[in-house]
């Protein structure tokens, strides 16, 4: 069978189920933004010698959950989740410097990479609050992605500090 099916042809998609929406539907936005975050995440991990492969697939794999509970109005992403990324943000914010200015990308590949895929989820934010704004999702998901932005962020500052 062949990966084309010409059903989107006319603009729109097949959500689970067989509901058809048009492409630029609010759901679809927030999934097309996960993917694009979840392939900048994949870029930084195929990078070697970076420090957060594990904490990266994880992630990865957590998005996948994330746009199933956009589109399935299932609810897998769930307190727990926001919470190991919290504690991932404590963790390695206590082996950082506390900032005194602000931190412009660009030190080195892996971290330009990181405040990329920073850059992405805070869009992917942007989008699933203007979905909110018009269907009932469950209130992790605004939550896992703020703190996902926060850790990506963390992580960008870790690879700075392990560079010198």
């Amino acid at each position: 069978m062949p990966i084309y099916t010409r059903q989107g042809d006319t603009g729109t998609t097949s959500l689970y189920g067989g509901v058809r929406v048009d492409k630029d539907d609010p759901s679809i936005e927030v999934c097309g933004n996960i993917d694009e975050l979840s392939a900048s995440l994949g870029m930084i991990r195929a990078e070697e010698g970076q420090p957060f492969e594990t904490l990266i697939l994880r992630i990865q794999q957590e998005l996948i959950s994330f746009c199933a509970d956009i589109v399935c109005d299932s609810a897998t992403i769930s307190p727990e989740h926001v919470r190991q990324l919290e504690l991932e943000i404590d963790r390695l914010e206590s082996e950082l410097p506390p900032l005194t200015q602000f931190v412009i990308a660009g030190e080195n590949q892996v971290s330009a990479a990181l405040h990329l895929s920073r850059t992405i989820c805070r869009r992917a934010e942007r989008s699933l609050v203007t979905l909110l704004r018009t269907q009932q999702k469950s209130p992790h998901l605004a939550a896992y992605l703020n703190r996902l932005g926060d850790l990506l962020f963390v992580m960008a500052r870790c690879v700075c500090k392990l560079s010198k």
